[in-house]
């Protein structure tokens, strides 16, 4: 039995400067219900947007990761992100006021601090993750980035190597062999900047929250005075030097491996974009913001292709079906030609399982390629929007007072054709619970082991007005 989700006791805010922008933003943890994940809210803009963490709505990876939807975006999203996965919570809404996350000391720390203030707990479902079946690998030649999720059953675990040809960095290696390592080990591990980056970062005014205390400044060529006397001004500050490690002296490195393990917190933080908590072994050679994403979506393929598998409902015709035509009659209002269903095989709580036989008797195949007769792909989403009814309307106990109207339909994608003589299962999953009668659901239509079609659907039930 896996653990159960976990989300936070009681709200907690804290603020601080976005490295970028240099505006002043408060970032508020919230409690959230199961299955909610991670989400932004934009407080300061008008509807109060949300952003979900996932890897699908990232728009830019040049200094951090910054992900976009419903017309809003949050930036430097990878050490919130990274905090929460290290302190093992699964749902929260995240509220800012700004587009930035506080840049607070360069780490994750103060974010894992507010969360610890006050505390966790328990929720009555279970955590569903994703165990890594196999080596997945990503790769840029071009810049000798290797990165690969290995199997690993018993927990979340990291290895990662940097090494950007600098006498001072020189190769780094960090390693966490249990996310519970996180708080300890990773979380307080700041960020870092080559010397030549911040001077170009100065130069073009992007960090004007920029801080010569939350940033490890690596001293990456010869510096003149004049130079550190610059330097000193930008940052309001009376002397800067170069320490005897390489680095600026504005901070001392809490590791002497500091910079590598900060790519592995980054690593954790852009990984939680997959939107599932994960069991595997991680390695990684050289990462960065645009790699990470991209491995991310790569698993998250590999995710979505499994679920595909798994959702396979073998059709046995010869078993009987939990409603008949005649049942399903009784709970639709649709009918012949209209109905598009012939069977409810299977029924829960949160997915139905349908069957529609294509038979060459069909009225439209009279008119639609007569000569070649296909399936219409219209006619293919209203059965899966009749399966999916069926599944709104199980939810209150006199169905048949009851109509579905469709919403939105949403993401429709044919893969294959449908002819006559195929018989085609309709699967309609709830993408999240039912609230104020209305559904969203995620349907997929296969003819044996090939999906022919997949779409997103919005459904309301509406009582039926007595005349």
């Amino acid at each position: 039995m896996n653990p159960k989700q976990r989300t936070i006791k009681s709200e907690v805010s804290v603020s601080g400067v976005g490295l970028h922008t240099g505006a002043q933003v408060t970032l508020t943890f919230k409690p959230a219900p199961e299955n909610y994940g991670y989400k932004f809210k934009r407080t300061d803009l008008p509807g109060e947007p949300i952003i979900e963490a996932d890897v699908d709505n990232v728009t830019d990876t040049s200094r951090s990761t910054t992900i976009s939807q419903n017309g809003a975006s949050v930036s430097t999203t990878e050490h919130v992100l990274a905090a929460l996965v290290g302190c093992e919570i699964d749902n929260v809404l995240i509220e800012l006021n700004g587009i930035e996350v506080p840049i607070l000391d360069g780490s994750a720390i103060e974010f894992v601090k507010a969360l610890e203030s006050v505390g966790c707990k328990e929720q009555q479902a279970e955590r569903e993750y994703y165990y890594i079946p196999h080596n997945i690998n990503y790769s840029e030649e071009d810049r000798n980035v290797e990165m690969v999720a290995m199997p690993h059953q018993d927990d979340y675990r990291f290895t990662c190597m940097v090494d950007y040809n600098s006498p001072v960095l020189g190769s780094q290696h960090a390693t966490i062999t249990s996310i519970g390592d996180f708080k300890e080990h990773i979380a307080s591990s700041r960020t870092f900047v080559f010397l030549h980056e911040l001077e170009m970062l100065l130069k073009h005014n992007l960090i004007k929250g920029g801080d010569i205390n939350n940033a490890i400044v690596i001293v990456d060529h010869e510096v003149e005075e004049a130079e550190l006397r610059e330097l000193a001004k930008a940052f309001k500050r009376e002397e800067i030097k170069v320490a005897k490690e390489g680095v600026l002296n504005n901070i001392e490195l809490r590791y002497q491996n500091e910079p590598a393990r900060h790519k592995l917190l980054d690593m954790i933080g852009d990984l939680a974009l997959i939107g599932v908590p994960l069991k595997g072994h991680i390695m990684a050679a050289r990462p960065g913001h645009a790699a990470n994403v991209a491995f991310a979506k790569k698993i998250k393929a590999a995710i979505k292709k499994d679920k595909r598998k798994k959702s396979i409902n073998v059709y046995d015709p010869a078993t009987k079906p939990l409603y008949d035509v005649t049942k399903i009659m009784s709970i639709l209002p649709h009918r012949p030609p209209f109905l598009f269903i012939d069977k409810i095989i299977e029924l829960t709580k949160t997915y139905v399982v349908g069957v529609k036989n294509v038979t060459m008797n069909e009225y439209f195949f009279e008119g639609h390629f007569p000569g070649a007769p296909v399936f219409p792909g219209v006619i293919q989403i209203e059965a899966m929007a009749q399966t999916g009814g069926i599944l709104v309307l199980s939810t209150v106990p006199d169905p048949e007072n009851y109509l579905t109207y469709f919403l939105k339909i949403d993401k429709v994608r044919f893969r294959a054709q449908v002819n006559p003589g195929d018989s085609l299962v309709f699967r309609c999953d709830l993408i999240e619970p039912m609230r104020r009668g209305i559904a969203q659901m995620k349907g997929v239509g296969m003819i044996g082991e090939t999906i022919v079609v997949e779409a997103e659907m919005m459904a309301q039930i509406t009582k039926v007005k007595e005349s």
